[in-house]
């Protein structure tokens, strides 16, 4: 397997975790290009917690300004109630269960949090 892609599955509501972990992680990955590809997942808890937090939703925009690939559950955002404001920050809100599961059988490297 010669692949140089990256999936970061969020799903913690937990800011802590997006702050020294989730985040640092991902935008390092791409900015530091240990991968070529990098996509973030957004789903569960995490969108509702990105959607209400001007920090993080800083960090998205600067992850999107490196190229990395912004995603999102729509049926998590959508029980939330916050697909509109995911979609306003350049994240890409669609249903998740085909395209994680091509993820997970292609070769992506997945890492989930």
């Amino acid at each position: 397997m010669n692949n140089d892609s990256l999936v970061v599955l969020w799903t913690s509501g937990d800011k802590e975790v997006a702050t020294k972990m989730v985040f640092m992680y991902t935008l390092n990955a791409k900015k530091k290009n240990w991968w070529k590809a990098v996509i973030l997942i957004v789903w569960g808890p995490s969108s509702k917690l990105l959607s209400e937090d001007a920090e993080l939703q800083k960090k998205i925009t600067e992850m999107k300004n490196e190229g990395i690939k912004l995603e999102a559950c729509k049926a998590c955002a959508d029980q939330y109630g916050v697909s509109s404001i995911l979609e306003n920050l350049g994240i890409e809100v669609k249903y998740m269960g085909v395209p994680l599961t091509d993820y997970i059988k292609g070769e992506h490297h997945i890492l989930t949090f």
